[in-house]
């Protein structure tokens, strides 16, 4: 098994590859066997950062990550990434149900501790920071986590969540928003500039727009289902300019569409991993590629353009 390219994850003492393999199909639309032989390729090519959330399939995509990591006696070699808050059973960062949360992560991964835990605030705006890092402190402390990022945090709660930190509560070290070239609005803005400011390590997730950046779905008719239904959304004139240089930049480079579209998260300040779903083994090596390509400014600025 191949080592790969390491990265510094901001603060946190971690150092993992620039493209974390996300396990939103796990479960879902992808079986445990598929989903076993894209961690083993993944690692093959150096991979060594898996992020999953509770709420993914119900809990099941923990549970398939848990098995493979036991059966390969990967633990060691992997930076677990958890985002949490979204399991029916304990939604929310309430000090009770993050506890609760993380406690039924451990368990289906069958791990004594989690890397990074995201907290989820998707459902969940109205819970006290205060009380919920506190909580985060004491499991902390009780070897459960290793370092806290945040999904779906405002720029403001950042800004809450850096002051309560000097005042000795921990601090948090990773950001996840969801950012890629044609979702740019979340992102680019105070959540940047604080990112900046705070110098967080920002993992983007739905990096490839749920896979409409890869290039494969370019006509309405191919784009069927719930992820056709979020593709249709982006076959429009921007989204379709979008691909044209995305096209022009891969035939330049010789390397794949999905490739370029991470390079060019890559190439964004404070970004250190995207967040990136695979739904066959094959499909693994095309997106790894893009921790290898190097963009020229004018092919950065040019695909930015685009996406204005």
């Amino acid at each position: 098994m191949g080592e790969g390219i390491r990265v510094p994850l901001g603060e946190t003492g971690l150092s993992i590859f620039p493209l974390m393999l996300g396990a939103a199909e796990f479960g879902w639309s992808i079986d445990q066997h598929t989903s076993s032989a894209i961690l083993d390729r993944y690692v093959e090519f150096g991979g060594n950062a898996v992020h999953t959330a509770d709420g993914f399939s119900g809990g099941r995509s923990e549970h398939i990550i848990g098995q493979w990591l036991r059966a390969r006696g990967l633990r060691d070699r992997i930076s677990l990434g958890v985002r949490i808050g979204s399991h029916a059973d304990n939604p929310g960062l309430g000090s009770v149900n993050l506890v609760r949360a993380v406690e039924g992560s451990l368990t289906r991964l069958a791990v004594d501790c989690i890397d990074v835990v995201y907290l989820d605030a998707t459902l969940d705006s109205s819970s006290v920071l205060e009380d919920t890092l506190a909580t985060v402190e004491w499991l902390r402390d009780a070897g459960k986590i290793r370092s806290v990022g945040a999904f779906r945090f405002p720029a403001e709660r950042l800004v809450e969540a850096r002051i309560l930190a000097s005042a000795g509560y921990p601090r948090i070290e990773v950001v996840d928003e969801p950012y890629n070239l044609v979702r740019r609005r979340g992102f680019e803005g105070d959540l940047r500039l604080v990112a900046g400011a705070q110098n967080l390590a920002v993992t983007p997730s739905h990096a490839l727009e749920h896979g409409f950046l890869s290039g494969q779905h370019r006509s309405k008719s191919a784009a069927v289902g719930v992820r056709g239904e979020q593709m249709k959304g982006n076959l429009n004139r921007r989204g379709i300019r979008v691909l044209r240089v995305l096209d022009r930049v891969a035939a330049e480079l010789s390397v794949p569409v999905a490739a370029v579209s991470i390079a060019w998260l890559l190439a964004q300040r404070t970004v250190v991993a995207p967040i990136v779903n695979a739904f066959a083994p094959q499909h693994v090596e095309e997106l790894m590629q893009g921790a290898g390509v190097s963009l020229l400014r004018s092919q950065v600025a040019e695909l930015t353009r685009a996406g204005d």
